[in-house]
């Protein structure tokens, strides 16, 4: 992530002949094997599905909740989201800043952050 303008921004890979997003670094396209450029994404999305996990991961209090985030201009990543509650499917999120452990935070959009 990056600071843009004042607000957040997801650095990652576009392919140039096809326009395929990847938030994982890549030498080239893994669609088609083009060339990439490095743009930044909107921190905006949907939610794509999610869950609460209720079991120890190493570094990691449960229960804490994960979703896959479909940004606007770019690939699907996970997220952390707040609390234990998963975020519906189709629910607009921002991504807010990062976690202590270096992952991206999430939380429902609202009508200031361009919430459908």
């Amino acid at each position: 992530m990056t600071e843009a303008d004042g607000g957040l921004a997801i650095a990652g890979w576009r392919c140039a002949a096809c326009a395929y997003p990847s938030c994982q670094p890549v030498l080239a396209c893994p669609a088609c094997s083009g060339a990439v450029q490095l743009p930044r994404f909107s921190p905006a999305g949907e939610g794509f599905a999610s869950t609460c996990l209720r079991v120890r991961v190493p570094g990691y209090a449960p229960p804490f909740a994960m979703a896959y985030v479909v940004l606007d201009q770019g690939p699907r990543i996970l997220v952390h989201t707040p609390g234990e509650q998963p975020v519906r499917p189709g629910t607009r999120v921002v991504i807010t800043g990062v976690s202590a452990q270096g992952d991206p935070v999430a939380s429902a959009a609202s009508a200031a952050d361009g919430a459908r």
